[in-house]
């Protein structure tokens, strides 16, 4: 016998069910968000969802736990935890389990700056005072004054900011060492973005799941027209600008390929990342009317068009119309922009509380039936 029979088969392992989802702002995280409530629907788990009105977590004040709907009554019995929300380990740790997963993901900072500015646009001043992100990131200094630091944090290390630290910091080796130190030491995993196929393969790894259990349709992008051209001055600039986000990135980036090659290999993970693609592009097939994401003024069900801001034109989809009653309730979820997802949950999980305001059409209750 050759001496590979001999070796004993892995374990194989158990899901994981108690996941935090660090979600960071304008990193795809509106996607991994959304595949989160999926998974945690189809194992009837609990999920941490902001109190009353809310959407988000006390963003952008420093988390606390009672920023959990019933945090009194449940205790530690949550599950899943991925709303927006500024990281702070111990309050977290009172929430979530001994035994919880916890992870985020972080996006090369030259694109995100230039999502945030379209993004946030209205309500950033640095933003609003600029005339485009080019002039702004000319000498963002006459435009971002600290003192406006709540509504300027998206202008400026808003990765830094979402984990905890304060985005204004003195860019110090010493300094950024150990914040480094630190969030690996809170966190189990870390994605990028930019690779968000393979991320999505390394998290259903790690967490143990199925490949359907991390199929994805893309969520909350824009339109490419309202991409800005960002000159090469102004890219270089970025890491400057955001040099403590820029160092989060480039040490992420690198323990990502390092943990692929570690775990999964680069072989498998191309296998992979096909078997993805191929039940995504199946999935879209049968659910949707176009293949692609569209216009919000071409959205039809208007339960289902994401929220707006700045001058982004965030895309939705439209579903087939003769879908059976299953196959419509799987395709309506892989759509479901995160306010109506988060305020359908927040519905189903806490049925005496007053549901939460969308500002939007109010998703009709055959989602209720399940």
């Amino acid at each position: 016998k050759s001496h590979e029979e001999l070796l004993i088969p892995p374990m194989p392992c158990h899901a994981k069910t108690n996941v935090m989802f660090l979600k960071t702002h304008k990193t795809a995280s509106s996607t991994v968000l959304n595949i989160l409530f999926r998974f945690a629907e189809r194992y009837n788990l609990t999920v941490a969802l902001p109190a009353d009105q809310l959407f988000h977590l006390g963003y952008p004040r420093t988390f606390l736990a009672h920023f959990v709907e019933g945090f009194e009554a449940i205790g530690q019995n949550y599950n899943i935890m991925c709303n927006h929300l500024r990281f702070n380990p111990l309050e977290v740790k009172k929430v979530m389990a001994a035994n919880t997963f916890y992870f985020s993901i972080l996006r090369n900072p030259i694109p995100l700056l230039e999502s945030s500015y379209i993004y946030y646009k209205n309500n950033v001043p640095a933003f609003r005072s600029s005339k485009n992100v080019n002039e702004f990131l000319a000498s963002p200094t006459k435009y971002y004054h600290p003192a406006d630091y709540r509504e300027s944090i998206y202008a400026r290390n808003i990765m830094w900011f979402d984990f905890g630290y304060d985005n204004n910091a003195e860019d110090d080796t010493k300094y950024t060492q150990a914040v480094l130190d630190e969030i690996e030491q809170n966190f189990h995993l870390i994605l990028i973005a930019d690779y968000f196929d393979e991320s999505m393969i390394l998290l259903k790894h790690a967490l143990c799941w199925d490949l359907d259990d991390v199929i994805y349709f893309k969520l909350n992008s824009r339109s490419q027209d309202t991409v800005q051209t960002l000159t090469p001055e102004s890219e270089e600039q970025i890491k400057a600008w955001c040099s403590l986000d820029w160092k989060l990135y480039l040490h992420f980036n690198q323990s990502f390929w390092r943990r692929i090659e570690e775990t999964i290999g680069l072989e498998v993970l191309e296998k992979e990342v096909d078997h993805l693609r191929t039940r995504q592009k199946e999935l879209m097939e049968t659910c949707l009317s176009e293949q692609e994401a569209v216009r919000k003024d071409h959205i039809r069900n208007r339960a289902f068009l994401p929220f707006q801001s700045g001058a982004a034109n965030i895309l939705g989809y439209n579903l087939k119309q003769d879908l059976d009653n299953r196959t419509l309730r799987t395709c309506q979820k892989m759509v479901m922009p995160e306010l109506q997802y988060t305020s359908y949950l927040y519905a189903v999980q806490h049925p005496h509380k007053k549901r939460k305001e969308l500002g939007l059409p109010l998703l009709r209750t055959s989602l209720q039936e399940k």
